[in-house]
C-alpha cells in the first residue's frame, strides 16, 4: 500500500482527494491535516464519509519531521504561501510531493510574486517542480519529484488548447477566453461574494484582466508554442456549487475544416482515458461532469466570422484540483491512471 498525508485535508480540494483516496485500492491515508479542525473526527467536518474514514484532524507540525517517515507521498492542499515550507521538508526528505496550491505553477518567481503578493521562499524546489497537466506532461510527470497540480481554470483552458497550438493550426493572436465557474471555485472561507443571498440568481464577473490564473495559462501556452502568448481571460461566477464551462475564441486563420479539426483532436486525444471529445452537435456542460475527473470538449467553427469556437466542461474540484492530483499519483507510481477515479456523473 501507499502510504499518503494530505495537508489542508478540510478544504474543498482537501477533502474531494480525501474522498477519492479512501476509495483508492492501492492507498493508505495517514494522516489529514487540519489547522481548523485540530481534534476533530473528520466525519464530523465531513459527513459524506461517516463510517468511511474514521481518522481524527491533527495539525502537522513542519518544525518537527516525525509525520514525514509514515508517508510515501505527500499531498498539498493548502492556500498558496503556506505550501513552499512543507514542499521544501518533504522532498529534502525524498518523498514525493503533489501541491494543489499556486506556489509551484509558475516558473518565474518573480512573476508569482508579482501576482500573489507572496514572498516565494523555495526557489531551488521551484526550479525542479514539474507542471502536472497529465495528458500533456505524462512522462515529465512520471520522473517529477514535485508535481505542480494546475489550477481549475488552466485546466480547462489549457487542455482544449493544446492540440491545436501544438499543430500549429491557428493563429496565437487575439485568443479571447470566457469562462464560468461555481461558488466552490472560491474554498470554504467565508466571504461577501459567495453569500447564498447575494450569489443565488445571480452571474457576475470578476478580476478582469487581473486574475491569478493568467500568468499560469500564459506560461504554459507559450511553452506549447515556444513564442510569447498572451490571453484576454474573463472568468464569472455564477449560482451553482461546482463545475466550470470555458468558451475559447480563435481566429482559423489557416482555413480548418471541422473534419481537420476533428482530426487533430483525435490525433493527441484519441486514446485519453479522460478526456471526451464530443462530435455531432453534442456540447459540453458541467452536469455531465460534475463528481468526475472527465474533461468534455467540443469544437465548432463560425465560418461567418471566422472563428473557431471551442467549449470544455470539467468539475473544478476533480480533474480541476483532487481528480487530476490523484491521477497524477498514478502516474508517479506506475498504476492504472483510472485507479480511483472511475466515478461517473449522476443524471439529472
Amino acid at each position: 500500500m501507499v502510504k499518503v498525508g494530505i495537508l489542508g485535508a478540510t478544504g474543498y480540494a482537501g477533502a474531494e482527494l480525501t474522498r477519492l483516496l479512501t476509495g483508492h485500492s492501492a492507498v493508505q491515508i495517514k494522516f489529514l491535516d487540519s489547522r481548523s479542525y485540530n481534534g476533530k473526527k473528520y466525519s464530523s467536518v465531513y459527513p459524506n464519509l461517516y463510517n468511511e474514514i474514521d481518522m481524527h484532524c491533527n495539525t502537522a507540525d513542519l518544525n518537527n519531521l516525525s509525520w514525514i517517515d509514515e508517508i510515501d507521498i505527500l499531498f498539498c492542499a493548502l492556500p498558496h504561501g503556506l505550501s513552499q515550507k512543507a514542499v521544501k521538508i518533504a522532498s529534502s526528505e525524498g518523498k514525493r510531493v503533489i501541491d494543489l496550491s499556486a506556489d509551484f505553477r509558475i516558473s518565474n518567481k518573480g512573476v508569482y510574486e508579482q501576482w500573489y503578493g507572496v514572498k516565494h521562499e523555495a526557489e531551488e524546489e521551484l526550479k525542479k517542480s514539474v507542471y502536472g497537466l497529465c495528458e500533456v506532461h505524462r512522462e515529465d510527470i512520471k520522473m517529477g519529484q514535485i508535481i505542480a497540480n494546475p489550477g481549475c481554470y488552466p485546466t480547462s483552458i489549457l487542455l482544449p488548447l493544446y492540440p491545436l497550438l501544438k499543430e500549429d493550426a491557428t493563429s496565437l493572436q487575439n485568443i479571447i477566453i470566457d469562462s464560468k465557474s461555481g461558488v466552490s471555485g472560491a474554498g470554504r472561507n467565508p466571504s461577501d461574494s459567495i453569500l447564498f443571498s447575494q450569489c443565488n440568481e445571480n452571474v457576475k464577473a470578476y478580476s478582469i484582466a487581473s486574475h491569478r490564473h493568467i500568468p499560469e495559462i500564459e506560461e504554459q501556452l507559450s511553452l506549447m508554442v515556444e513564442k510569447e502568448v498572451i490571453i484576454q481571460f474573463t472568468p464569472h461566477l455564477i449560482p451553482m456549487t461546482r463545475g466550470i464551462l470555458s468558451t475559447i475564441y480563435l481566429e482559423n486563420s489557416k482555413d480548418l475544416k471541422s473534419k481537420d479539426i476533428e482530426e487533430i483532436f483525435n490525433i493527441n486525444y484519441k486514446n485519453e482515458r479522460f478526456i471526451r471529445l464530443l462530435t455531432e452537435g453534442d456540447l459540453p456542460q458541467t452536469k455531465a461532469v460534475t463528481g468526475t475527473n472527465y474533461c468534455d470538449i467540443a469544437v465548432k467553427i463560425d465560418d461567418r466570422t471566422g472563428r473557431i469556437i471551442i467549449i470544455s466542461a470539467i468539475d473544478n474540484l476533480i480533474k480541476g484540483a483532487a481528480g487530476q492530483a490523484v491521477q497524477n499519483m498514478n502516474i508517479i507510481l506506475g498504476f492504472d491512471e483510472g485507479m480511483g477515479l472511475n466515478q461517473m456523473s449522476q443524471w439529472p
